[in-house]
């Protein structure tokens, strides 16, 4: 408890008490048995105290009141040495887990607010798992001691049960083997007031998850000690803020927890020998982590809409069916032409579900795996309505320059996401916008092509041009003399010839 000036921290002031958790024999055995004698047992009779504020049978808040009642119960004197008393005893609950205190002011009243935010101590084998308790039991009571208290806590196996020939079936009925579930009957008012009427503390405690940083202190305590090559390194990081700010910027991206950062920095190669951060190789590996917990919580809810749809009612409830206005008709493709009209095809397309539709498209049914397994992320991962679906499945199947491998089909449902188409009219809409621009993009691309074509024939055909001379000068006509002369002349030269 940071406690700086003990004015702020008085027996007049005002707290409360939380807990989310009620005390067995066993946790008050490990109260006193283990908890004690590291801390002390005025520690153990404070942490008790403020757990009886609320009340035996209930979680949650105690009332407010003064801090006075505390001192009165505890037998502290009402001044600057209790105090002191009481914040020391509350540092050791602090440090070893079991205690959080919280400091609010209040503006009206002017005056500070004390909450006391209880947790359960750790059972016996969470507790001798973690390192930092052990060795401060250790450094109190010794090795033995420890060791022997290690075995008032646990039962042994009976010799016969250890017997290695032994074979084991686990006969446990799972849940749906005995309960349905009507997932039809889905009541909104119910699920909106139970999230009206959660404790604050569960919405407080999700957004300390993901909103506060993580501090030096919170990861230097679950750190392994000895056994770690990296300690020195992050031990290191109280005098770098800056790799601290690129630890909490990381595990902010990808989600991670405090100790799936701490297993992070205790890899090999997150270090350099200098003892620098590798940014880029911590960033990888949490984006491993990330991806590989994002495949195993798509899985479970894959796998939780497969149980759940083997519990919907059976096929004869009754169904509402939507509508489809002429406008958003879709043409019937031609392997159903002799199955039903244009009108009968839209309403199976707005009202079937998705799986029954696919199957439709493909002979007896014969839906392939991969085929499958897209569609059902895009149904539950993507949460993209049914009927938006059929659009889809009927755009692949009508348009032949479409392809069905998961690429195309993801680009597709990821732009559909993007522009929020979710609804039947708006899927038909887009569908047949792309259409349109796919054949304006192809009648371009057929002209380009059309021209250059007729420009490289004409260009092989083509002959050369030879100028023609039309601007003769016109001969004045040849008198007899001269014609006679020019025949003269014309017989001197063939005798010659000759």
């Amino acid at each position: 408890m940071r406690i700086t000036n003990l004015l702020h921290f008085t027996e007049n002031h005002r707290f409360c008490v939380y807990r989310d958790f009620a005390l067995s024999g066993l946790d008050y055995r490990v109260l006193a048995g283990i908890y004690s004698p590291m801390i002390g047992g005025f520690a153990i009779s404070v942490y008790q105290t403020l757990y009886q504020q609320v009340s035996g049978d209930r979680t949650g808040f105690s009332e407010l009141e003064q801090q006075r009642k505390l001192f009165l119960a505890l037998d502290l004197e009402p001044g600057e040495r209790g105090r002191k008393l009481l914040a020391e005893q509350a540092s050791k609950l602090e440090a070893i887990g079991l205690l959080q205190t919280n400091r609010k002011y209040s503006p009206a009243a002017d005056d500070y607010m004390y909450e006391y935010v209880l947790s359960g101590p750790l059972t016996p084998q969470e507790f001798f798992k973690n390192q930092h308790l052990v060795m401060l039991l250790h450094d109190k009571v010794g090795k033995y001691a420890v060791l022997s208290l290690r075995e008032q806590f646990y039962s042994p196996e009976p010799e016969e049960m250890q017997d290695p020939g032994l074979l084991s079936e686990d006969l446990s009925v799972p849940f749906y083997e005995i309960f349905r579930l009507n997932t039809q009957m889905f009541d909104h008012e119910l699920e909106q007031a139970l999230q009206e009427t959660a404790p604050a503390r569960e919405t407080e405690r999700h957004l300390d998850v993901t909103s506060k940083a993580f501090h030096y202190s919170e990861i230097i305590q679950r750190f392994p000690r000895g056994t770690s090559r990296n300690r020195p390194f992050v031990e290191n990081l109280r005098h770098n803020p800056d790799q601290m700010f690129e630890i909490n910027k990381i595990a902010r991206k990808f989600n991670l927890s405090l100790r799936e950062t701490c297993r992070l920095l205790d890899e090999d190669g997150m270090f350099t020998e200098d003892g620098k951060l590798e940014v880029d190789m911590l960033q990888y590996k949490a984006n491993l982590y990330f991806r590989q917990d994002k495949d195993r919580e798509q899985e479970r809810e894959r796998l939780f809409h497969k149980i759940a749809g083997m519990a919907r009612s059976s096929p004869g409830d009754a169904i509402e069916e939507k509508p489809v206005e002429m406008e958003y008709y879709l043409e019937v493709p031609p392997m159903f032409m002799n199955q039903c009209n244009q009108h009968q095809y839209n309403l199976i397309m707005r009202n079937e579900p998705y799986t029954k539709v696919l199957e439709r498209f493909f002979q007896k049914g014969s839906v392939p795996k991969t085929v499958s397994e897209i569609f059902e992320k895009i149904d539950v991962n993507y949460r993209m309505p049914d009927e938006v679906i059929n659009v889809m499945i009927h755009h692949l199947h009508v348009y032949k320059e479409s392809s069905w491998t998961k690429n195309y089909i993801d680009t597709v449902a990821s732009n559909m996401l993007a522009k929020g188409i979710s609804s039947y009219e708006q899927a038909v809409a887009y569908i047949r916008e792309q259409t349109l621009k796919r054949k304006q993009r192809s009648g371009k691309a057929e002209g380009r092509s059309g021209t250059l074509a007729g420009k490289s024939r004409g260009m092989r055909q083509q002959k050369p041009k030879i100028a023609i001379i039309t601007d003769i000068p016109a001969q004045k006509p040849v008198s007899e003399e001269k014609l006679a002369e020019i025949r003269k002349l014309a017989r001197e030269i063939d005798g010659k010839g000759t």
